[in-house]
Order: structure tokens, then sequence, then C-alpha cells
């Protein structure tokens, strides 16, 4: 499994999703993040998370936004909370230095 993005989908705003992300290369001594992008910009980083649970927010997404991961699990999570129209985009996960290539991601639409 390479960078499987899970999760989005539609919300209100002020609503929550709660995104995943599996990848089988996954190593407690990875940073891993999770971007987004809209259409015709360049990858944006939202958050990241180090194995030992170290994290770094954009400042856009801060208190309202929580980066997770289950080493054992291969996993790393997005708690989206507080839903803004500007969070609309594809969320991706990758390493911080995104230097996997990218998978499919996950749609986020925020709307009334």
């Amino acid at each position: 499994v390479q960078l499987q993005a899970s999760g989005g989908g539609l919300a209100q705003p002020g609503g929550s999703l709660r995104l995943s992300c599996v990848d089988s290369r996954m190593t407690p001594n990875i940073i891993m993040g999770w971007f987004r992008q809209i259409p015709g910009s360049q990858h944006e980083m939202v958050a990241t998370i180090s194995g030992g649970g170290v994290t770094s927010y954009a400042d856009s997404v801060k208190g309202r936004f929580t980066i997770s991961r289950e080493n054992w699990r291969d996993t790393v999570y997005l708690q989206m909370d507080n839903l803004k129209p500007g969070d609309q985009a594809v969320y991706y996960c990758n390493t911080r230095g995104k230097s996997w290539e990218w998978g499919q991601g996950t749609q986020v639409t925020v709307s009334s």
C-alpha cells in the first residue's frame, strides 16, 4: 500500500472530517505530512508529524486541525474541525520532503 488517502467528502462550514493515509513504507524515523492542493496551485503543507509525535501546522489550520499517527498501523491521520470554505481542496499525505510519488488524494468539499 502506498499513500492511500481516504476520509474526504462533503462537510458544512463548521463541520468536521477525519482523513486517513496508509503507506507500508512509513517507519517511525520518517516525518509524515498532510498537504492540500487546489486546481492550478502547488501542494501546500498543512501539517507534519514526526515518529515521536512532534507536530507542526500551517498558520491557516492551527487550532482547527490535528495530525496524529499510528506507527504500528503505518497510518497518519488528519482530524479537521471547524472547517471553512477555504479548506476545500484535494488532500494528500507524503513525507515532509514530498519525496514519494503522490498518491490519489482525497477530495474535501466544504459547502452549505
